[in-house]
């Protein structure tokens, strides 16, 4: 892999956009052919029912706890149930212990900034949360909403450089007062890395408003090798999430922070629809930092520091522009 040198952190020396493997014997290889063949047809048989007709349906014939039931059932089909859940200082065996303000909803303003590895992130928290998924973008603090299919997808799609028209997105404030009963999920990453290293942030989580709690959410699987850094590689993921009998998911979340700086920038009693200065520049780049202040920065630092030390790696300086340009070489290594 020295020939993709060019694509680790100077810092770190972190690579985080090499697609992570699992050594397997021949006869491993054998067991796990049969059983991805089994629970092919079944996922995706499972898949169709679920995203063309279960998930259309209203909320009075599919109540939460049976959606949150089929969603369990999607994560139980390629072996997800081992979930290792902990809150960030706090004793195992004492999360029952822990007041409601530690965990993402429970009846106040909420938002999760998650970090982005693999399809399966997006499916985990609609099963446990069921947030209203967003899409962020660089230079720009407007996010677009997305359905649960599209969020999975994502993780899967090339990085997005030039948000789309401006018609197509909102502020994270207004998803708030839209939906003040459930949880707004972000990627602030943008794209999907293999879980070894924090990209630098979308600026999308200066527009929460001040009384909401910003929780980071970090997820590690065990193995690794369904987080999906490369874009379009469906059947290797099919493959590595089908034909293993169980998957970990180490899931860890931080204290919730507030954006203090909203009252200055954005103004408490503001507007949904307010759109911050940095906005006239959106699609120009990754330069957003510029047009930050120092309070929103730290609020942004803040989060991702509490990602990588939730994660257990480090923050690294890659940009989409880096992602973009590790993708082109990757195919043309592949070629």
């Amino acid at each position: 892999m020295e020939k993709y040198s060019q694509f680790r952190d100077r810092g770190s020396g972190i690579s985080p956009f090499i697609p992570s493997s699992t050594p397997r014997s021949t006869l491993s290889t054998i067991l796990h052919s049969f059983l991805f063949l089994f629970r092919l047809p079944l996922f995706l048989s499972y898949s169709a029912l679920f995203f063309l007709i279960l998930d259309n349906l209203p909320t009075f014939l599919v109540p939460q706890v049976a959606r949150k039931l089929m969603l369990w059932t999607f994560l139980g089909i390629p072996g997800i149930w081992w979930v290792d859940l902990q809150l960030d200082g706090v004793k195992r065996g004492s999360l029952s212990q822990q007041p409601s303000s530690r965990f993402p909803g429970n009846a106040q303003r909420s938002i999760i900034a998650a970090q982005f590895t693999s399809p399966i992130d997006a499916l985990y928290l609609a099963a446990i949360f069921d947030p209203v998924f967003t899409v962020s973008y660089p230079g720009t603090r407007k996010v677009q909403r997305v359905s649960l299919l599209r969020a999975i997808l994502l993780a899967l799609s090339p990085p997005v450089l030039t948000p789309p028209s401006p018609r197509n997105l909102t502020t994270i404030r207004a998803l708030v007062e839209q939906y003040p009963q459930r949880v707004i999920a972000v990627f602030p990453e943008m794209t999907t890395t293999n879980g070894k290293g924090i990209l630098p942030f979308s600026p999308s989580l200066v527009s929460a408003p001040a009384d909401a709690h910003i929780f980071p959410v970090s997820m590690r699987y065990t193995p690794p090798d369904i987080t999906t850094p490369v874009p379009g590689a469906y059947l290797s993921f099919l493959w590595n999430l089908l034909s293993r009998p169980t998957h970990l998911i180490r899931v860890r979340i931080a204290e919730g922070v507030t954006n203090n700086s909203a009252a200055e920038t954005n103004g408490v009693n503001g507007s949904d629809n307010e759109i911050a200065p940095s906005d006239d520049e959106a699609g120009e780049g990754e330069d957003d930092d510029a047009h930050l202040t120092p309070e929103e920065r730290a609020l942004l630092d803040k989060i991702a520091d509490a990602l990588a030390r939730l994660a257990r790696n480090k923050r690294v300086g890659l940009s989409l522009r880096d992602k973009a340009a590790f993708i082109e070489a990757w195919k043309k290594g592949k070629k």
